[in-house]
């Protein structure tokens, strides 16, 4: 494939009331990153990934808590968390996200 470019891709989901949605992005070597719109109060409960993650709030202002710690996500915050670790996402207010599921084999 090359190279991917996607020109916006906070616009590839919508904020719908009182649920949590979600778009694959790309689907790439070494990389998938899914886009995800959460009403306030949505949220993706516990659970792990099968490799690293990195996370990048959009918009709106996100709970992220793993290891007995909550981080709060607001736009240009970045986070990476290491395989199989659990956790949890959590809308405080209308937000979306950007998340990269990293493969390593």
């Amino acid at each position: 494939m090359g190279m991917t470019t996607i020109d916006n891709v906070d616009a590839l989901v919508a904020v719908e009331p009182g649920r949590r949605t979600s778009q694959v992005a790309l689907s790439g070597e070494g990389a998938r990153v899914v886009v995800f719109a959460f009403d306030a109060g949505a949220e993706l409960t516990e659970h792990t990934a099968p490799g690293p993650i990195v996370v990048q709030a959009l918009s709106g202002c996100l709970a992220f808590s793993a290891e007995g710690r909550t981080h709060e996500l607001r736009p240009g915050s970045l986070l990476h968390l290491d395989a199989r670790i659990p956790h949890s996402v959590r809308a405080l207010e209308p937000s979306k996200m950007l998340l990269t599921l990293i493969r390593t084999q």
